[in-house]
């Protein structure tokens, strides 16, 4: 079976390369906050509570909810409504 592939070379605008690297970094300052959430979730509980270090270690509520992806897909809907910025880049 012979597959045939066409690429296209996307020669933007200097206009078109701003917005594109205002979409990148709004992109990558939400998934880089997503990432930290998930990350202090799972470091909050790493230790027994009678050994952790304060200073060293991340305090989240023990009743406080897992950070999943379906979570935070809603909570970045909630921010999309208050924060303007976000809802620059094509989402669906």
């Amino acid at each position: 079976m012979l597959n045939l592939t066409y690429e296209y070379k996307l020669i933007p605008t200097d206009a078109q390369r701003e917005t594109f690297d205002q979409w990148l970094t709004i992109c990558r300052k939400v998934y880089n906050l997503a990432l930290r959430e998930r990350k202090d979730w799972v470091n909050s509980r790493k230790c027994e509570i009678s050994s952790c270090s304060i200073r060293q270690e991340y305090i989240i509520p023990a009743d406080a909810p897992r950070p999943t992806f379906a979570r935070q897909c809603k909570t970045l809907a909630e921010a999309k409504k208050s924060i303007p910025e976000l809802k620059l880049p094509h989402s669906w």
